[in-house]
This record gives structure tokens, C-alpha cells and sequence, in this order.
């Protein structure tokens, strides 16, 4: 099987529950995806890290993320007012927004593409689709999509 080897920088996992993070990093290493991965717990620590504040402050500002992996449903902010404020940051407006949800409501789906987010996938109830969706992000987003340059 082929490694999909990183592009640029490491995949930023917005996700709260413990749970479907150690099933995405599973996911992500049965798909052979070599990017390193950032986990936030919460949609603070999520721009906490993007925007090198608080425990992230000597964190180097130019290891932009490849891809974010955005929940919806987190503590603290939730995934839709993170995406606000990526799309409001000059530096951040032009990252990858991949939401990542088990949302099924239609106004989350329509609020995520108003805000710009570049997907919505649905998370898969059954682990071999959810392994199967994750290798597909990885190819797609990691491999074939061509990121717009560094602002």
C-alpha cells in the first residue's frame, strides 16, 4: 500500500470526543497518511494553535496546517464560530476547512458552506467506511487538491 507522504504541514484535528480522535488517528495510520496530526480538543485550543496563542505562543506561525478537520458540535466555541474566525483572519482564510461531523441537521450543513467550509462529510456509524472516508479525504486533500499558496 502506498504512504501518502505530507504535504506542506500536518492535519489539524478539531474533535472533542476521545473516542472518534483515536478512531481518526487509527483511520489515518491504516490509510498510511504520514502527515503529522494535531489534535485540539476544543474549538478554543483549535485557534489557540492556529493563531500561536496561549500554550501555543512559540509554536512557528509558518507550519500552516494542510487540511483542518473541523467538528461541529465542541466545548468552549463550536465548529461553525471556529470557521468564522478562520475565514475572518487574513492569515487563515484561505486554509482547507474540511467539517467533519455526525451532524445531520441541514442548518449545519448549509451554515458550514455560508461560513466557506470547503467540505462536509458526514462521519460514518461503520469503522470500515469511517477507514474508507479517511483514506479518501487523505487522497483528495492531501494528494490531488492543489492548496492555494501561502498569503
Amino acid at each position: 500500500m502506498q504512504v501518502v507522504q505530507p504535504t506542506r504541514g500536518p492535519i489539524l484535528l478539531v474533535e472533542d470526543n476521545p473516542d472518534d480522535v483515536a478512531l481518526t488517528l487509527r483511520a489515518f495510520r491504516k490509510n498510511n497518511i504520514a502527515n503529522p496530526i494535531i489534535v485540539a480538543r476544543d474549538g478554543a485550543e483549535a485557534l489557540e494553535w492556529l493563531f500561536c496563542e496561549g500554550p501555543f505562543a512559540d509554536r512557528d506561525a509558518s507550519e500552516a496546517p494542510s487540511v483542518i478537520l473541523l467538528d461541529l458540535k465542541l466545548p468552549r466555541l463550536s465548529g461553525l464560530e471556529v470557521l468564522e474566525r478562520i475565514r475572518a483572519d487574513e492569515r487563515t482564510k484561505l486554509h482547507r476547512v474540511v467539517i467533519l461531523t455526525s451532524s445531520k441537521e441541514e442548518d449545519d450543513l448549509t451554515a458550514s458552506y455560508r461560513l466557506q467550509a470547503n467540505s462536509y462529510i458526514r462521519k460514518p456509524v461503520d469503522f470500515d467506511e469511517f477507514i474508507h472516508a479517511v483514506g479518501q479525504i487523505g487522497l483528495y486533500w492531501l494528494i490531488l487538491n492543489q492548496p492555494p499558496p501561502r498569503v
